[in-house]
């Protein structure tokens, strides 16, 4: 399962160099993984609300490749790489057209009430098979 979403780059993106500042681009994929879930039916304030269940990253590993600079339309992909019944890994990139700019391997948990690691919700599970 793959999403893509466009992303504007505003002048708040960019450092005193004039490119985006390297930790927005945790944001953009950030933004990326939510209209993932989104696209897959996931209403992630909903499942808050209904079980206390929330998403948080447990791991990246990112790749900066080229910079983005003021005004540029991005574009993230999001993909499926794995999961496991606690687990998602993805594989997330920012392109400015075909040029790849950043590239992140995300693993995301479900987080249940607690603060502790519970199974991914029921309806994540149906969408990723």
């Amino acid at each position: 399962m793959s999403h893509s979403l466009q992303v504007r780059v505003y002048y708040e993106d960019t450092d005193l160099a004039g490119i985006v500042y390297y930790a927005n681009y945790l944001k953009f994929i950030e933004r990326g993984r939510s209209e993932w879930l989104r696209a897959a039916g996931i209403d992630q304030a909903g499942l808050k609300a209904a079980t206390g269940t929330v998403f948080a990253v447990r791991r990246i590993e990112a790749d900066y490749l080229a910079p983005a600079r003021f005004d540029d339309l991005l574009t993230v992909q999001s993909r499926l790489t794995s999961h496991s019944p606690a687990r998602v890994v993805m594989a997330q990139r920012v392109l400015r057209a075909d040029t790849p700019l950043f590239e992140a391997q995300v693993t995301v948990v479900a987080i249940g009430p607690g603060g502790r690691p519970v199974r991914l919700p029921q309806g994540l599970v149906a969408a990723l098979q």
